[in-house]
C-alpha cells in the first residue's frame, strides 16, 4: 500500500485527506491545530506526532498550507527525511517565485516535485471533485497523478514549476472579477424592478453567462447549491479570494503585466474584508455592493 504523508489538516486538506483514505492510501498526517488532528483521525487519518513523523516512510507527501513562508520552511524541515526519489506536492495557494523556491529545495534532497494547487472550495475538496493545476517535470507530473486523481475531477499539466500556481492566480482574478461584474449587475436590475430568476434566466444562457452566474450566483434563488441560499456561509471565503487576488496583483507588478480590472478587484474585496466580511464567501461582495 502505498503511504502518503499530508501535512496542514484544515478546512481543505482534511477532506482532501480523506479521499486518499477512501482510495486505499495509508495516510499519515500532521497538523499544528489539535482539532484538525482529532477530525482527520475520524476519518482514517493515522496522525503522527510532527512533521518529520509524518514524512519519514511516505512515498509522497502533500502539503496545504497558507502562505509562501509557510510551505518553504515545511518543505526545508522535512525534505531531508523524506525517502530519496519519494514525491513532494504543494497543494497551497502561494506566490510563484516560493513554488519555484520549494521545487529547488526538492531537488537539492533528489526528490520529485509538483506545484498543484486547487479550484473548487470545499465542497469540491469534499466531493473528490477539484480542479488541480500543476507545475513541474513530466516525470514528478506522471508520479503525482495516481496521488490527485482520488481528491480530483480534473488534474491539468500546465507546465514546468511555478505553472501550477501561474495558472491558479490567473483563474481566481478572472473569477474576483467576474464575481464583481456579476454581483454589480443583479444590484443594478433590482434597481430597475427585474427579478433575480428573469435576469438569471437571461444571463445563464445569454452572452453574460460565466460560472460566477451558473453555478455561484450571488442571490438567493436561482442555483440553490450557491451560499448566497446559506446567508453566506463560504465554500471561498472572501479573505481567499483578496489573497489570490494579491498573489495576481504581486505577479503582475514583477513581470510588467497590466492588470487594472485586476488591481480594482484586489481593492473591492480588501474594502469588504476591512469592514469585517473576510470570513464570509467572496459572493458576498454582492451585499457591500448594496451598500449595506
Amino acid at each position: 500500500m502505498t503511504t502518503i504523508a499530508f501535512i496542514g489538516l484544515g478546512n481543505m486538506g482534511n477532506p482532501m485527506a480523506a479521499n486518499l483514505v477512501k482510495a486505499g492510501f495509508s495516510v499519515h498526517g500532521f497538523d499544528l491545530v489539535p482539532e484538525n488532528l482529532k477530525i482527520a483521525q475520524g476519518n482514517g487519518v493515522t496522525v503522527m506526532a510532527n512533521a518529520l513523523a509524518a514524512v519519514k516512510d511516505a512515498d509522497a507527501v502533500v502539503t496545504m498550507l497558507p502562505a509562501g513562508k509557510h510551505v518553504l520552511s515545511v518543505h526545508e524541515n522535512i525534505a531531508a527525511a523524506m525517502k530519496k526519489g519519494a514525491l513532494l506536492i504543494d497543494s497551497s495557494t502561494i506566490d510563484v517565485e516560493s513554488a519555484r523556491k520549494a521545487h529547488a529545495i526538492a531537488q537539492k534532497h533528489g526528490l520529485l516535485s509538483v506545484d498543484a494547487p486547487v479550484s473548487g472550495g470545499t465542497g469540491g475538496a469534499t466531493a473528490g471533485t477539484l480542479t488541480f493545476m500543476a507545475g513541474g517535470s513530466k516525470e514528478a507530473f506522471a508520479a503525482a497523478e495516481p496521488v490527485l486523481k482520488p481528491m480530483a475531477g480534473r488534474i491539468v499539466h500546465c507546465g514546468e514549476a511555478g505553472a501550477g500556481q501561474a495558472a491558479k492566480i490567473c483563474n481566481n482574478m478572472i473569477l474576483g472579477i467576474s464575481m464583481i461584474g456579476v454581483s454589480e449587475a443583479f444590484v443594478l436590475a433590482e434597481k430597475l424592478g427585474l427579478s433575480h430568476q428573469a435576469l438569471f434566466d437571461v444571463a445563464s444562457t445569454s452572452s453574460g453567462q460565466c460560472w460566477s452566474i451558473t453555478s455561484y450566483c450571488p442571490v438567493p434563488g436561482p442555483v440553490p447549491a450557491s451560499p448566497a441560499n446559506r446567508d453566506y456561509k463560504p465554500g471561498f471565503a472572501a479573505s481567499l479570494m483578496l489573497k489570490d487576488l494579491k498573489l495576481a496583483q504581486e505577479a503582475a507588478q514583477a513581470s510588467g503585466a497590466v492588470t487594472p480590472l485586476g488591481a480594482e478587484a484586489a481593492q473591492l474585496y480588501a474594502l469588504f474584508a476591512a469592514m469585517g466580511h473576510g470570513d464570509r464567501d467572496f459572493s458576498g461582495i454582492v451585499e457591500f455592493l448594496r451598500g449595506r
